[in-house]
C-alpha cells in the first residue's frame, strides 16, 4: 500500500511595521538583532533555506532548502519585508516552490494564506472577499502561478470563507482534527461523529459548501503535531523520522498520507536547530524507502477523494472555544499571568464600529472619484505589491474612469490607505496574547489609529472621539493603562506622524547626516529646495526648504525650518510650511546672525517665535534615527568612560595577578572594571579580528585568569558579522590565497571561544565553493605546488566550519 509523509509549516509574523513610516523600528527586547524579524529570520527562516544535514562525526554532508520537500505557507506581510529585507531568505522560498514542482510532478509545495491574518469567520463577506483575494494575489506576484491550496490564519473556517476560496480557484486548505465534526463515504446516507479530534488523519475529505462548490479539507494528525510543538519531539531528526514513520497503520486499505502542520517558527526559532531536525528526518525518511515524501496538491492528483467531511463553523487550531479567543474572555491565553481577557470583546467592538462607519465615509468619499470603490479595494492589492509612480498611476487610470491629479489623486489614494488599514487593525495577534496593553495589541490599535488619522484628514469629523469612548471599555490589567482609551493615548497618538513631523525628522537629522539633494525618509520622499549650514566650536544650526511627499498617498507640502545644535544633547528646532520667500529669507537672515553672534538665549526666542508650537527636540526623531544620534553625541563621553576604566584596570592589574596566583577573588569592584574592559575591548577588536589576533588573545586568557563574565551574545553578534564579511571576500576571489589565510585564521579563533559564534552563512559559502570552485581547480591544477598550499588551507578551514570534504 502507497504511503506518503507531508510536513506543512506556517510561517508568520504579525506586521510590526509603525502604521506612517511602513517600517519596522528598533525593538530593543530583539537585541543584538534590529527587530524580532530579523532575529526570527536568522534562527529559522534563513536556515531552513539553507539546513544541514550531519553525519556521525558532527560534519556537515549536505546542505538542503526544507522549503522544496515540505509544504508551506508563508503570510504575505511577512514576505513583504523578506523581500526587502532578508532578500536571500526570500528568494531560497520562491526557490524551493520551483524546485518542489520538479519533485512532485509539476505540484508546488507553497500555499498562499489569507492576507493579514484576520480571524476570517469574525469579519464581514467584504473583508473575508478581499483578505482571500489579496493573498491569492500576492501568491501569484511572487511564485508565478495560481495556488492550489490556502491557509486559513489561525484555521479559523466558517463555510462562507470557505466558499469564497473556492470561487477563487483555492483547492484545498487544512484543518486541525479537532475541527472534523462527522464524515462519511461519498455516496453513503450515514455520517459517522468524529468530533474529540478522533478523525482519520491518513486521507483528505471533500467539503460541500452551500453554493454548490467543493473544497478538499486535511486534517493533520494531532498527537505528532503536539510532539514537534510542544513535546521536544524536534530535539532529534531520527527520532522526528520514527515518529513520523509510526503514523501508518497496516489496518488501512488505502494510500495513506501522514501529515502534520505546525508554526514553522517551531523549526529553529521556538526550538534551537529545529530546521536540522526536519531536514535529518526528511532525509531519512527518503533514503528509508519506507514512505514517499510528498505535498497536498500532489496527493491530490494522484487520488480521488473518497470521503466528505462536516467541519465545525467557528472553529480554529489554538482555541478550544473555537473562535472564542480573539472576541471574549474564554480562559485561553499565554499563561503568563493570571489575567483576564475582558477587554477583548470591547476591542473587537470599537474595531467592529470603527470598520463600519469607515466603510460609510469611504464610500461617499470614493464614489465621485473611482467607479466601482469596492472593485477598487478589492484590486489594490496590485499597488502594495508595486508603488511605483507609474504602476499607481495605470491603477488610477483603470479604476477613476478619468485622470486624477493633485488633490483629488492624493485623496483617492488615501481613502485606499484607510481601507488597507482597517483591515490590518484586525490582524490576529491583536487578541491572543494576555492584555490590551501588549506589543501585539497596541500595533492593531496603531492601524486603528493610522485608519482615523485619515479619516479626520478626509472628513474633518468626530470619528476619533466617538472611536476612544467605545475603546474607554477595554480595561487593562496592568493599574498604569487603564483601558483602550489611555493606551491609544500614551502609546497611538505620540506615534502619529504628519508631513510637519517628518520634516522635523529631517531638519534634525541633517546636522548629523549627509543628506544629498534627494533622499528617502522611511516612505516618503524628500527634496531640499535651499538649505545653510553654518558652525562655530560645538554648535552648528541648519536652516532650509524641503519638499516632503508621502510616497503611500502622494501628498506633499513645501516645509521651511531651522535646527540648533549647541552641543550633547541639546538641541532645537521648528519647522513650518513655507509660505513666501520674503518670510523664508527674514528667517534665515535672522537666525544666521543671531547664530554668527553667538546670541544663543535670542536665537532660541526666535525659534519660539517663528515656530510657535512647532519646536522639536533630540525626541522627536523616529526611534532608529534617535539611536543613531544619540551614539555619536555619546561617543566622546562614552570613551572618557572607557579610557578612566582601562586606566583603573591597568593600574591594578598586578594586584589582580597576585590575587589570581594565590587564588583569591578578585573584590568586585576589580570584577567589574575587568568585565568591562575586556568585553568593550574584544567588542572593539572583533569589527577587525584579522588584525588583531594578538591582542584578542591576550584579552581571552585574561579572561580565562579571572573568570570574566563575557558578553557571549554581543561579542558573537559582532564577531559572526565580521567573519561572513571576510567570507565574502573570499568568495569573490576564492583562489586568493591570503584571503583564504585571513578567513581560517578567524574562523580557528571562533571555534575555539568560550561561547558560540554564528558560522552559518560563511559555512555556506564554504558550501558553494567547494561544490564548485574546488572541483575546479582540481581538474585544472591538481598538481601545482600553489594549489597544494591552497588544498590544504581550505580542507583546515572546512575541518573548522565542520564540513566534510573528501580527500
Amino acid at each position: 500500500m502507497q504511503r506518503y509523509v507531508c510536513v506543512h509549516c506556517h510561517f508568520y509574523q504579525p506586521p510590526r511595521e509603525n502604521a506612517w513610516l511602513e517600517a519596522i523600528e528598533l525593538q530593543d527586547s530583539a537585541h543584538p538583532f534590529h527587530d524580532w524579524n530579523a532575529r526570527i529570520t536568522a534562527e529559522c527562516y534563513a536556515p531552513n533555506g539553507a539546513s544541514r544535514i550531519m553525519n556521525w562525526n558532527g560534519q556537515i554532508e549536505q546542505i538542503v532548502n526544507n522549503y522544496s520537500r515540505i509544504s508551506y505557507n508563508v503570510g504575505p506581510t511577512l514576505l513583504a519585508w523578506l523581500e526587502q529585507e532578508a532578500p536571500d531568505a526570500y528568494q531560497a522560498i520562491l526557490n524551493a516552490d520551483a524546485e518542489s514542482q520538479e519533485l512532485f510532478d509539476g505540484h508546488g509545495s507553497a500555499m498562499a494564506q489569507a492576507y493579514n491574518h484576520m480571524i476570517l469567520p469574525l469579519a464581514n463577506r467584504r473583508d473575508k472577499y478581499t483578505q482571500i483575494l489579496w493573498g491569492v494575489r500576492d501568491f501569484q506576484k511572487r511564485f508565478g502561478r495560481d495556488p492550489k491550496g490556502m491557509w486559513l490564519p489561525e484555521t479559523a473556517v466558517d463555510l462562507e470563507s470557505l466558499d469564497i476560496m473556492a470561487e477563487l480557484g483555492i483547492e484545498f486548505t487544512v484543518f486541525s482534527p479537532y475541527q472534523a465534526e462527522s464524515v462519511r463515504e461519498i455516496g453513503e446516507e450515514e455520517w459517522e461523529d468524529v468530533s474529540g479530534g478522533n478523525v482519520d488523519p491518513t486521507r483528505p475529505y471533500l467539503i460541500n459548501l452551500p453554493s454548490g462548490r467543493t473544497i478538499a479539507g486535511f486534517f493533520y494528525d494531532g498527537p505528532i503535531a503536539q510532539g514537534v510543538a510542544f513535546e521536544g519531539l524536534l530535539s532529534s531528526g531520527e527520532k522526528f523520522a520514527d515518529r513520523l514513520l509510526g503514523g501508518f497503520d497496516e489496518e488501512r486499505d488505502w494510500p495513506q498520507i501522514l501529515h502534520i502542520a505546525t508554526d514553522g517558527e517551531s523549526y529553529g526559532h521556538h526550538h534551537r536547530h529545529g530546521d536540522m531536525a526536519l531536514a535529518y528526518a526528511l532525509h531519512t525518511i527518503h533514503e528509508a524507502d519506507e514512505a514517499e515524501l510528498i505535498n497536498y496538491a500532489a496527493y491530490l492528483a494522484k487520488h480521488e477523494l473518497t470521503h466528505e467531511a462536516l467541519v465545525y463553523e467557528d472553529s480554529s487550531w489554538s482555541c478550544i472555544h473555537g473562535v472564542e479567543r480573539w472576541r471574549s474572555d474564554c480562559g485561553c491565553n499565554s499563561g503568563g499571568h493570571d489575567w483576564h481577557q475582558r477587554w477583548r470583546a470591547p476591542l473587537r467592538d470599537a474595531l467592529d464600529w470603527l470598520r463600519d462607519r469607515l466603510a460609510d465615509e469611504y464610500e461617499s468619499g470614493a464614489k465621485p472619484l473611482l467607479k466601482n470603490p469596492w472593485q477598487a479595494r478589492d484590486k489594490f492589492i496590485d499597488v502594495i505589491l508595486d508603488r511605483s509612480p507609474e504602476n499607481v498611476d495605470a491603477f488610477l487610470t483603470r479604476h477613476a474612469g478619468r485622470e486624477l491629479a493633485g488633490e483629488e489623486r492624493s485623496t483617492a489614494l488615501k481613502l485606499l490607505e484607510m481601507q488597507r488599514h482597517a483591515m490590518l487593525m484586525y490582524t490576529s495577534c491583536g487578541w491572543f496574547f494576555d492584555d490590551v496593553s501588549g506589543i501585539e495589541t497596541v500595533q492593531v490599535v496603531q492601524y486603528a489609529g493610522r485608519a482615523v488619522q485619515l479619516a479626520q484628514e478626509l472628513f474633518d469629523d468626530s470619528i476619533e472621539d466617538e472611536f476612544l469612548d467605545r475603546l474607554a471599555k477595554a480595561e487593562s490589567n496592568v493599574p498604569e493603562h487603564k483601558n483602550g482609551q489611555v493606551i491609544y493615548d500614551r502609546m497611538v497618538k505620540p506615534a502619529m506622524v504628519d508631513l510637519e513631523k517628518v520634516g522635523a525628522h529631517y531638519a534634525i537629522s541633517s546636522l548629523f547626516e549627509e543628506y544629498g539633494p534627494e533622499t528617502d525618509v522611511f516612505c516618503y520622499h524628500a527634496e531640499v529646495l535651499d538649505s545653510e549650514e553654518l558652525s562655530a566650536g560645538r554648535a552648528s544650526m541648519h536652516t532650509g526648504q524641503v519638499r516632503l511627499t508621502s510616497r503611500i498617498t502622494g501628498e506633499a507640502d513645501d516645509l521651511a525650518f531651522g535646527v540648533v545644535h549647541f552641543g550633547d544633547h541639546n538641541l532645537l528646532g521648528g519647522v513650518r510650511p513655507y509660505e513666501n520667500l520674503r518670510s523664508y529669507q527674514e528667517l534665515k537672515d535672522e537666525l544666521s546672525e543671531q547664530f554668527n553672534r553667538a546670541e544663543f538665549p535670542e536665537l532660541v526666542r526666535t525659534l519660539d517665535r517663528h515656530f510657535e508650537e512647532s519646536n522639536y527636540t533630540i525626541r522627536s526623531l523616529f526611534r532608529d534615527e534617535q539611536r543613531k544620534i544619540l551614539n555619536v553625541i555619546l561617543t566622546s563621553t562614552l570613551e572618557e568612560t572607557a579610557a578612566v576604566y582601562r586606566h583603573l584596570h591597568e593600574d591594578h592589574l598586578p594586584l589582580m595577578h597576585f590575587l589570581a596566583d594565590i587564588n583569591v577573588p578578585l573584590p568586585d569592584a576589580f570584577e567589574m572594571t575587568s568585565e568591562f574592559v575586556v568585553n568593550s575591548r574584544l567588542r572593539e577588536l572583533f569589527l577587525d579580528p584579522a588584525a588583531n589576533l594578538d591582542e584578542i588573545d591576550n584579552l581571552l586568557s585574561e579572561e580565562l585568569q579571572w573568570e570574566i563574565e563575557l558578553d557571549s551574545e554581543e561579542l558573537g553578534y559582532v564577531l559572526s558579522q565580521a567573519i561572513d564579511d571576510l567570507a565574502t571576500d573570499f568568495y569573490e576571489d576564492p583562489d586568493n590565497l591570503e584571503q583564504l589565510d585571513l578567513l581560517e585564521d578567524v574562523v580557528g579563533l571562533a571555534v575555539n571561544l568560550p561561547f558560540e559564534v554564528n558560522l552559518w552563512r560563511s559555512q555556506n559559502i564554504f558550501w558553494d565553493v567547494l561544490q564548485n570552485r574546488f572541483q575546479e581547480r582540481l581538474d585544472e591544477d591538481s598538481e601545482t605546488e600553489e594549489f597544494q598550499s591552497w588544498r590544504n588551507q581550505f580542507q583546515q578551514l572546512g575541518e573548522h566550519l565542520r564540513v566534510k570534504v573528501e580527500g
